[in-house]
């Protein structure tokens, strides 16, 4: 296992430090209900403290099946990147990212598609992963018309790293449908929801995500499954036959609970026959990338590279 940005672990684990810190400020204050604080995190998107800014250039339409996307469309497209947001399956929205995903359809010449998804509670498995299928299906049969090329690129972030594996299987298996997107971009994803060991080994250190973070999350996703039911290859893709799958991108970090996802999936997948470029950050939380860290910095220049001369 090659460990990248160890030049940076003093920054990074300072950083950790002070998140936990404030969040365990924030606890002793008083235990928020779980449903005021999913209403909280839904309206601060993401959980900051204030809403994302909502560019002009991200436009909402409907597609197939009823699916919204937030589309980002750039002068030069030379591809389309289906992009799925992180959430834990239960916040986030295809225009929490905006500033983001516009700068990167602008740098990698791509037009970005976000999926508007359903969220748990209140819409839980398999509502999400069917609303990724159609917008991925969708493009699959429009975007030559729709942006002029039929160069796809599929990712996203947590979840939506878990929502894209599950896609591509869908399209395989349900469609008969492998090659139409060339390569995939998974950030921290999820592919165990009966948990790994180093999900149930984190413990309730007050990161992003904990073991305790973990199993509310799925708990809200998959209701009163058991385990077993949740080792389902269309629930857990890390159970699921791979082949026929596009060249991947896996990045994690060492100090998040999703370690042995990356790692499990990045070995089953290159045995499965596509390449893995797999990227494991020193003293890394979950969702790292939202902050303003050098990690994170490079993250972007690394995910913009890959995505400029992915599938070409």
């Amino acid at each position: 296992m090659t460990i990248t940005d160890e030049d940076c672990l003093a920054e990074t684990l300072a950083f950790n430090a002070q998140f936990e810190a404030v969040a365990a400020s924030r606890a002793a204050r008083g235990q928020v209900p779980d449903a005021d604080v999913l209403a909280l995190l839904r309206r601060n998107r993401l959980g900051g403290d204030t809403p994302p800014v909502r560019l002009a250039q991200g436009q909402d339409r409907v597609v197939t099946g009823g699916v919204t996307v937030r589309t980002f469309v750039p002068d030069q497209v030379e591809g389309v990147y289906l992009h799925i947001h992180g959430g834990g399956w239960a916040i986030g929205s295809a225009d929490g990212q905006d500033e983001k995903l516009w700068r990167l359809a602008e740098q990698a010449r791509l037009a970005v598609v976000s999926v508007e998804y359903r969220l748990a509670p209140e819409h839980p498995f398999p509502a999400g992963p069917d609303d990724c299928e159609a917008a991925a299906r969708w493009l699959v049969d429009h975007a030559a018309a729709e942006f002029g090329t039929e160069r796809l690129l599929i990712g996203g972030e947590s979840a939506g790293a878990h929502l894209t594996v599950l896609t591509l299987l869908r399209l395989r298996d349900r469609h008969g449908v492998t090659g139409a997107f060339r390569a995939a971009n998974l950030l921290f994803g999820p592919y165990d929801l009966s948990m790994t060991p180093s999900q149930r080994l984190f413990g309730s250190r007050r990161l992003l995500s904990n073991t305790d973070s973990i199993r509310a999350s799925r708990e809200r996703f998959t209701p009163g499954m058991t385990e077993e039911q949740r080792r389902d290859q269309e629930i857990s893709p890390l159970f699921a036959d791979l082949t026929g799958l596009p060249p991947a991108r896996m990045v994690v970090g060492t100090e998040d609970p999703l370690l042995d996802d990356s790692l499990f999936l990045a070995a089953r997948w290159r045995a499965a026959g596509a390449p893995v470029q797999l990227g494991i950050v020193a003293g890394a939380m979950h969702g790292f990338t939202l902050f303003p860290l050098t990690i994170t910095e490079r993250e972007q220049q690394r995910e913009l590279d890959f995505l400029v001369g992915a599938g070409r």
